[in-house]
């Protein structure tokens, strides 16, 4: 089908850097010719003389392609006159209007339903077509184009957070279609976006298979070593069961102890990561392909991390503890482990990332609930299994080879996804800006019910994603009154 696609007839210059030509029947109008803006000032908070809302934020439209009414979102309150102008109607577009980031400016998102509480939280900026000019549908879909979320960019203003004025926003310009062939666009783009997404699922679901089967093989050579005539004793541990007879049972503040050192001058910033270890900031937007924001103000409070130390995380309940790939520094908040240099820094970071020890540090509080941090006492309230120092070094070899292909297997899929998310993004611009002529593919269409689920698994539930991803306002503070 998209084999068979060919050009317009007729092509003019469209007058818009980075858009080049758009076919000749299409206009190109500004945003406050076939849209209504309105910029939201609702906040979070929740007083007792409003009413009680459900609020639609900054993440729900960073997150989703489509605000849909089921969805969770957060209760807050607004006054009447907020409710009637920022209540959300099916047809409406949402966009990101400030970030830290400026590639973060423009996100869009299209309202396929809402109910009369969901109303447009503050950061965001919500659009309303102009009935008989352009179809919220279409708008979204151009939207995303990265030849309109150019502008944006450009028209971005900010130092440590970017935002757009409204003038700015207004006067962006988008290529128009008549409305019949906006339809037609919709149509093709969504039925070719779910055959992507669903690959894309596909491909999700094998990474979250292999990742298992990873856990598991790390799961049980960490706890029961390579030989498996070996005989058994009881750990007197409930979350590691028998262990090799000739192992020991030890303390975790034997072999690990806080470092205290604070920032050094020519330190890098670091980031935590599940991912990839404890990397340089540069590393970390290098491997993901993204900006994040570094701290600018307070660094000497942050502390210092050598190679091969173990760092406790906001997140180290979900998935363990981090091994530190370079030196720098890490926010303070976090607890730096110093090892022992009796031991084998790679089996405990293989030990730190198995399921069973993982479960065992979430039972030493109530951080979940209370959401506080893990901290020294937490780390030392889990005692840690002990093979001699030489059988460390073969188990770590023996899993680095066990778990190679595994391995080389996820870094393949993720690239995949990788690959199929740009090849979305380009069909959806070269679609919307008429760089392609889907008219006769699009009739030949079966008609079909669309299905449209987020294709990003990025959780921004925690503090240390919010940090990472939307400012570093909350990790200076932080850092302030440490």
């Amino acid at each position: 089908m998209i084999v068979d696609l060919n050009r317009y007839p007729a092509m003019k210059e469209s007058g818009l850097p980075g858009l080049g030509i758009v076919p000749q029947h299409w206009e190109v109008r500004r945003l406050r010719t076939i849209a209504e803006m309105r910029v939201s000032n609702v906040d979070k908070h929740s007083n007792d003389d409003e009413e009680p809302i459900r609020l639609c934020n900054y993440v729900d439209v960073y997150r989703n392609d489509r605000i849909q009414n089921r969805m969770a979102f957060m209760s807050a309150t607004a006054t009447r006159d907020e409710i009637n102008r920022f209540k959300l109607q099916p047809g409406d577009v949402l966009i990101t209007k400030d970030s830290e980031t400026w590639n973060d400016i423009g996100v869009p998102a299209f309202v396929e339903d809402a109910g009369p509480d969901l109303i447009c939280g503050y950061h965001l900026a919500l659009l309303r077509p102009i009935s008989g000019t352009i179809i919220g549908e279409y708008l979204f879909r151009t939207l995303q184009s990265g030849s309109i979320a150019y502008q944006f960019h450009i028209e971005a203003n900010g130092v440590t957070r970017y935002g757009l004025s409204h003038s700015a926003i207004k006067s962006i310009r988008l290529p128009i279609p008549p409305i019949s062939e906006q339809s037609v666009i919709v149509r093709f783009i969504d039925y070719v976006d779910l055959r992507i997404r669903r690959y894309i699922h596909a491909k999700q679901k094998l990474v979250k298979l292999l990742e298992e089967q990873k856990h598991a093989v790390i799961n049980r050579i960490v706890t029961r070593g390579i030989d498996p005539k070996v005989p058994l004793k009881a750990s007197g541990l409930d979350w590691l069961g028998d262990v090799p007879a000739h192992w020991q049972v030890v303390r975790s503040k034997r072999i690990f102890m806080p470092r205290t050192e604070l920032a050094r001058p020519n330190d890098v910033q670091l980031s935590a990561t599940q991912a990839y270890g404890v990397i340089p900031q540069d590393e970390y937007e290098r491997r993901v392909g993204r900006k994040i924001v570094k701290i600018s103000r307070h660094l000497e409070l942050r502390r210092h991390v050598e190679i091969d130390d173990f760092v406790i995380s906001m997140r180290s309940f979900q998935g363990g503890l981090e091994r530190a790939w370079a030196a720098g520094c890490i926010r303070s908040s976090y607890v730096v482990l110093r090892p022992a240099t009796t031991i084998d820094v790679s089996f405990f970071s293989y030990l730190f990332k198995s399921p069973a020890y993982i479960k065992a540090l979430q039972a030493t509080a109530n951080f979940i609930r209370d959401g506080q941090d893990l901290n020294f006492d937490n780390f030392c309230a889990v005692d840690l299994p002990f093979p001699p120092v030489e059988e460390q070094s073969r188990i770590a070899d023996s899993l680095k080879t066990a778990i190679g292909d595994i391995v080389g297997m996820m870094e393949r899929t993720r690239t995949e996804i990788e690959l199929l998310k740009q090849y979305r993004s380009r069909l959806i611009t070269d679609v919307v800006t008429g760089k392609v002529d889907v008219r006769g593919a699009e009739a030949r269409l079966p008609h079909e019910t669309q299905k449209f689920e987020p294709i990003d698994e990025i959780d921004f539930t925690d503090r240390e994603e919010a940090t990472e991803w939307l400012g570093a306002e909350v990790e200076e503070i932080q850092e302030v009154e440490a």
